[in-house]
Order: structure tokens, then sequence, then C-alpha cells
């Protein structure tokens, strides 16, 4: 069963029995709910509710790394009250107003002592985090229902509603858990980013296709395809979210190489400036236009991608490999990231420059020694099929009889 599921099916039971009260009867259903996703995590999450105070209040509950939580042996005494590494939590009842209660000066005491909370009303979600001079700054956020009626009704139906949201709610609580985590490897930086793409395919599935005809005109021509039918619309929308997501990715690569030392965050909505090739310059411009996106919702997670790459610790991860090869090193954990069968349909292997020189000499070689063309892959006779397939039948020469 979808933990999202299993979380709507026990909301719903408390809330018919008539037994509970609007807060606290609630807690260990989301207790529940994130310590299911927190195990999929490495390292992994857990919840604790009701924290003991440390001078700002008692939080309603703490998010917790494997590696505050020990191994319990018989002579081991209590640890001393640590501080949840990844966040608190803020509940109030389904009826409360979660954006009110991110700004009240409860949650302020608990960002100066805690940096990062996760306000809830249990069918709204609010990421916040101290900002400069002390103030709220609102980050992600996720509504199962706008209202506590449609929440309630949505519960009655949890499969219904695990199988329309429970996927995109997960990924969300998923990155809250990450958000105060290290980014510093290649395949972090790969699930943030797809994480967020997968939402906005989601989005772009639910929108307006309509809307999207001018992007979709346009990578269609870019592409020199044309998209047909449910599985043409399927392959537009991944396509879509990819070209958005990755090209931010790529930007932000150039973007760094450019400025290496400066301090300034990266700005995601500079990313057509970066991307010199004339045709995926045009075609980002035309995907990221505003005007464009805001139907979609796909501006928040645009930002959110940004901000994501604006905490990776460069140093780290650019020396996991060169930053020349990062573009193109860096698409295939995205893609095993954002859709593995999506990636093995494509054939999207990543090649090493020598294993890429080795088939190029290996083939020049072939045509010189085995067919007698003197001048190799220099001959004008020879045609190159497929270069970037990431195989050596991929280098296909013809020869005429």
């Amino acid at each position: 069963m979808h933990a999202v599921e299993t979380y709507l099916r026990e909301m719903a039971e408390i809330h018919i029995s008539g037994a509970g009260v609007s807060e606290t009867s609630y807690y260990p259903v989301l207790a529940g709910l994130l310590n299911e996703l927190g195990k999929s995590l490495k390292p992994k999450v857990r919840c604790i509710i009701h924290l003991r105070s440390k001078g700002a209040g008692i939080p309603d509950g703490g998010l917790f790394a494997a590696d505050q939580l020990r191994r319990l042996r018989e002579d081991d005494d209590p640890l001393e009250g640590q501080l949840p590494a990844r966040a608190v939590l803020e509940v109030k009842g389904v009826g409360a107003d979660v954006e009110k209660t991110a700004q009240s000066a409860q949650v302020s005491k608990y960002l100066g002592q805690y940096g990062l909370v996760l306000v809830t009303n249990y069918r709204d979600f609010q990421l916040a985090r101290a900002g400069p001079g002390g103030k709220v700054e609102l980050l992600e956020r996720y509504t199962l229902a706008d209202t506590e009626r449609a929440f309630w009704a949505l519960a009655r139906e949890p499969r219904k509603a695990a199988e329309a949201q429970g996927d995109r709610l997960a990924e969300f609580l998923r990155r809250v858990m990450l958000t105060n985590a290290p980014l510093t490897r290649p395949e972090d930086v790969a699930w943030f980013l797809a994480s967020y793409a997968r939402d906005a395919r989601a989005r772009v599935a639910a929108g307006d296709l309509p809307a999207l005809a001018a992007i979709r005109a346009t990578l269609e021509e870019t592409l020199g395809l044309t998209f047909e039918g449910e599985k043409g619309d399927h392959f537009f929308q991944s396509t879509l979210v990819q070209t958005v997501f990755y090209g931010i990715f790529s930007a932000w690569v150039l973007w760094h190489g450019e400025n290496p030392t400066r301090k300034e965050s990266f700005d995601w909505r500079t990313s057509a400036y970066y991307l010199r090739v004339p045709v995926m310059q045009a075609l980002f411009e035309e995907v990221a236009d505003a005007s464009k996106l805001r139907s979609l919702g796909l501006i928040d997670l645009l930002r959110w991608a940004g901000a994501t790459l604006n905490r990776v610790d460069k140093a780290a991860f650019f020396a996991a490999f060169e930053q020349g090869h990062a573009v193109q090193y860096f698409y295939e954990p995205f893609l095993e990231a954002f859709d593995p069968q999506l990636r093995k349909d494509l054939g999207v292997w990543y090649t090493p420059p020598e294993i890429v020189q080795y088939m190029v000499a290996r083939v020049d070689t072939a045509l010189r020694e085995e067919l007698g063309i003197a001048d190799g892959l220099a001959d004008t006779r020879v045609v190159v099929l497929d270069p970037c397939c990431g195989a050596p039948r991929g280098a296909v020469w013809q020869y005429p009889n």
C-alpha cells in the first residue's frame, strides 16, 4: 500500500470515530508517513514527536538523521538532547491556515533555534527557513486539498487520492527531509533535479495542452519530428521538462565556470544567456517564458531547482569529474533518477572520453589496415552515423564496392 494511502486512510478513521481532537490525535499518523518515507533515504530520517524544549518552546516533532540515533546497548545512557538535523514540525488542525502559521511568532522562534520548520495542517505542507535579518522565508509548499471539507472528502477515497497525488506528496516530503543534508555527490543533485522534473511532468500532463502549442511546435521543429497520439503526448511532456531542468543544470555549470569564486547565487532565469547553442537558447527562452509556465504551476519548481543548485558544495561536486565533462556526464544519473525506463529505451549511458578516443582510433585503424582506406576517417567516402550512440557499432562507415 502506498504510504500516502495509509496516511489518508488512518486520518479518515480517526476523524470518523469522532473520538479525536483536531490536532494531537493525528500526530502518530503524520509521524508514520514521515518515517515510512524517511526509511527510503540514505541516511534514513526518523520523526520524533514532542521534542524537549531547547529554549524556543516545544516543537511538535523533529526530523533526525540516522547518525543521530545510535544503536541501543544495555549500558547506554540517553544522549544529551540533540537538535534535529533536518527540521522541526509545527502542526495545527486541519482547519488552520498554514501560511499564517508559518508567519507566526512561534515559528519564528523555532527558526531562530532550528533553522528549518515544516508547518502543516495535515492537508497543506509549507517548508520555512530563517531568512536574512531573521525574517521567515517560505520555501516549498504542497497542498493536498484547499479546504478542510475537501480534505476529508479526499481521505474517504484514500486509494484514488494516492494514485492521483501520492507520488508527488511523497517526493515533496523526501525533499523536505533532505533540504538540510549536504549536497556533494552528483547522484544526490540528480535526484533533486529529477524529483522537481517529475513533479513538473505531472503538472504538464494535467495542464492545458493547447496552451503548450507554441512550445510543442518549437520542439518539433528543433528535433525534426512530430509528437503523435498518446505516446507522442507523453514523449513531448517528458522532453519538455527534461529540456527545462537539464537546461538549468547546464547553465549552472557554465555559470560556475565563468564565476568560480564569486559568492552571489545563480539565477535560473539567466539560463538562456549561458546556453550558447542558438537552437537550444531559442528553445529554452520559449519554454522558460513565465507567461507560458505560470498556468502550469512550473515557476515555483524552477525556482526551487535553482535554489537547490545554489546549495551544492561545488568543490566536492566538481571533484567527481572534470568540469568540462559535467554536462555530458550528469545526464545519465539525471535520466536514471527521472525515468529509468526512458533511459533504458533511449540507451543513455555515459561513455568516458578515454573510451571514446579508443573507439575513434580503433575505427580509424580498421579503415586503414583492414579496408585499405589510407586516410581512414578523414576519407571523404567515409560516412559516420550516430556518433554519440556510445558503442563501437555506432561508428558506421560506408564504402562503395
